[in-house]
């Protein structure tokens, strides 16, 4: 494990962690779904190896998205598709954020679409991210909460967008652009002149920005926002996390959906 200066596990280590504890769930002749991003590729790394030394077999992969193919092509993971396995054993990947109830954020990285339909197809969500992920609710961060939309009309609806939360204090919402690094960035009053993002799918983000997080039904609002004309998805995943595999400085810990259903 990495160790910064201060003595402590550094983040990308923390991230390690995490990922090699979801791959031991991993077993020989499973589908699985691949994750995107800096956390995700620890396991696409640790899966490779396992695979090389004989330790897994027949594994096959769906990538959520190019990235995710070409890394997971590089560490020798042979690659599938929804189309010839609709039902996928096992998914593990990321998350922007996480809050007490395992609702998640996701997407900033542009691959919400892909992600969420491959992990809604999953027998089992594993997520996992360190302890700078957890959140009172989404959105609390105030970093993104992206929605992938259609380039045609894109002005129409990031307006409908902006009239579904125009009487929730401090939101903001912005087309997101090449140059954005919506992981890191907060809202920025600053009109870039870069081109717009474009997904895997050929479509645009826009960034909605909550000062204090998202208050009220998330049900309800993931139904309002996808009743907007225009909109493909949102990056809120609402349900769908089987456990978060959480790594904290003094150790992993594991958090399952169905000990929160009951209550513990």
């Amino acid at each position: 494990m990495l160790t910064p200066q201060g003595g402590g596990p550094s983040q990308d280590g923390l991230k390690r962690v995490a990922a090699h504890r979801a791959v031991e769930l991993v077993r020989s002749g499973m589908v699985l779904g691949l994750g995107t991003g800096s956390t995700a590729v620890h396991a696409l790394d640790r899966i490779g190896a396992l695979l090389r030394t004989g330790h897994l077999r027949d594994v096959v992969g769906i990538p959520t998205s190019e990235w995710a193919a070409a890394c997971a092509a590089a560490a020798g993971i042979p690659l599938t598709d929804l189309n010839a396995h609709p039902v996928v054993d096992l998914s593990i990947d990321g998350a922007d954020e996480v809050d007490p109830a395992l609702n998640l954020v996701k997407g900033r990285g542009g691959s919400l679409l892909r992600e969420k339909m491959v992990e809604g197809a999953s027998r089992r969500f594993v997520v996992i991210v360190d302890e700078s992920k957890l959140v009172p609710r989404l959105g609390a961060s105030g970093l993104a909460v992206p929605v992938e939309v259609i380039p045609f009309g894109w002005a129409l609806t990031l307006r409908r967008l902006r009239t579904l939360f125009d009487r929730v204090p401090g939101f903001n919402i912005k087309l997101r652009t090449a140059a954005t690094n919506a992981k890191a960035s907060a809202f920025d009053e600053s009109e870039s002149k870069s081109e717009p993002f474009v997904t895997d799918n050929k479509n645009y983000i826009v960034d909605l920005f909550f000062e204090d997080g998202i208050h009220g039904d998330l049900n309800l609002i993931s139904d309002e926002i996808l009743r907007i004309t225009g909109v493909i998805e949102h990056g809120m995943f609402l349900g769908l996390a089987s456990s978060v595999i959480i790594a904290r400085k003094d150790g992993v810990v594991v958090v399952d959906k169905a000990a929160k259903v009951n209550g513990m």
